[in-house]
């Protein structure tokens, strides 16, 4: 026994060397895992990045076993669905397991991205690491999106419809773009097998793309840590090492282990015992096969989509005169801050161009605008926070405010954007739109004032 698990050893050990002399397997190992240093201060907020990943693959994995029974055609995707429920081999877990998933991936990654404006993790020199994660959330956006009509029943079909219909609110051309994306002039067959082909084959390749290269800039530039301290800056002399970090395998990956594994059991609870999560995860309308001739009586998205179909809802005519007034403020102040020259000409310029298109286009138009600029604004993150400090711990109390401020906009927004529109709500929905905004346009000018503490030279 003994020398038949020598011979086995051996064997195993000269495998992993042939392949190891033709693909850099160890040296991989080595520089992303047990060689690479991270801050030994990392807490809670620090789980969701490896917790989108397990998702990711959760992902993956799930929806290959439901493509093998789905059939992307209007008229059979929904008994196909239904098929899988009832008839398939633990086909309802497949399922469950696929569409809580999706939920707890943005639950993830919105949670990584608070941790980013907690701790500044966008700033320098991690700026490209933060524009990568930033275009990993807008393709799981899209991603989202695309499967989101797959089941093909009431909810999917029209809030298909109605996103759909918002590129045809583009001037010039918008109408061409929309039966473009349809690849009809209606929602129908031709849309379900684009958007098909889209979900599983052509957005997943761009993602995993982006999360390779997010992990890649990332090892490169090296994790922040709740001090905002850059551990590189201390390096033990005689180990090369930073003395501030230690080895992620095995300190890290055991820590990321345990909390994969509290993660697995809530997602179990929930898929087992509540995967409709009382219609936030599977709203009740999508269990009826889609008819294009019943219109549901309130269409809204999924609750990872409401807080941006919020602020479209919210953009009226009443609030395109505060986008003016806030564009003249914004000339304004142009024309009084100190310097000059070519920066002050293209501030004039911008607000002038805002001006001018307030009066050309419509508030619906203006809506679609605003919708995606409450997305894109994420990407000016790292140019926008002036603070002489990167952690929420040192920074002073006016961060603190918009901050928390921001939370609780994109929460009311989330929740409103789930409501049957009223006047009341739609005055509370532009109350906080503005609210949403005005923490990434006042941010150079909060962060440079507020009073901040001098961040320790060591992780504390």
């Amino acid at each position: 026994m003994a020398d038949g698990t020598v011979t086995k050893n051996a064997w195993a050990r000269q495998l992993f060397e042939w392949v190891d002399a033709r693909f850099p397997l160890s040296a991989l190992w080595k520089s992303q895992v047990s060689e690479y240093y991270a801050p030994k201060n990392f807490n809670f907020w620090y789980y969701f990045g490896s917790l989108a990943l397990v998702v990711l693959v959760l992902q993956i994995v799930t929806g290959i076993f439901l493509t093998m029974h789905y059939k992307p055609d209007a008229a059979l995707a929904f008994a196909s669905v239904e098929y899988i429920m009832r008839e398939v081999s633990w086909g309802w877990l497949i399922r469950y397991l696929h569409s809580t998933g999706a939920s707890f991936f943005f639950i993830c990654v919105y949670l990584h991205m608070f941790r980013a404006l907690l701790y500044g993790s966008f700033r320098k020199p991690r700026e490209l690491t933060w524009l990568l994660g930033v275009a990993i959330f807008l393709t799981l956006m899209a991603e989202a999106f695309f499967g989101y009509l797959l089941p093909w029943g009431q909810m999917s079909f029209w809030g298909a419809q109605v996103i759909v219909n918002l590129f045809a609110a583009i001037p010039i051309v918008g109408e061409d773009l929309a039966i473009w994306v349809r690849g009809d002039y209606v929602v129908g067959d031709a849309t379900l097998n684009r958007f098909f082909a889209f979900h599983v084959i052509a957005v997943p390749l761009v993602l995993l793309g982006l999360v390779v290269a997010h992990l890649m800039a990332l090892h490169e530039t090296g994790s922040n840590n709740p001090d905002g301290v850059e551990i590189k800056k201390n390096i033990d002399p005689a180990t090369g090492h930073p003395v501030d970090g230690i080895p992620f395998h095995p300190y890290y990956t055991v820590k990321d282990l345990f909390g994969t594994m509290v993660f697995l059991l809530v997602f179990a609870l929930i898929a087992f015992f509540a995967p409709e999560f009382g219609g936030y995860f599977l709203e009740h309308n999508n269990f009826i096969p889609a008819d294009p001739l019943k219109t549901p009586p309130h269409i809204a998205p999924v609750w990872y989509f409401t807080p941006y179909y919020s602020v479209l809802r919210a953009t009226t005519d009443e609030l395109k005169w505060v986008i003016a007034i806030a564009a003249a403020l914004f000339m304004l102040w142009a024309l009084v801050r100190r310097g000059g020259g070519f920066a002050r000409l293209a501030m004039l310029g911008a607000g002038a161009a805002v001006l001018a298109l307030l009066y050309l286009l419509e508030a619906k138009v203006w809506g679609v605008i605003l919708m995606g600029a409450s997305v894109l604004v994420f990407v000016f993150m790292p140019w926008l926070d002036r603070s002489p400090v990167k952690s929420i711990r040192y920074k002073g109390w006016m961060y603190k405010l918009a901050l928390a401020i921001f939370v609780l906009s994109f929460l009311v927004l989330g929740y409103l954007g789930m409501q049957t529109p009223t006047n009341l709500l739609t005055r509370i929905a532009q109350v906080f739109t503005v609210l949403y905004f005005e923490f990434f346009l006042l941010m150079p000018w909060y962060t440079s004032i507020d009073k901040t503490e001098t961040p320790p030279e060591r992780l504390t």
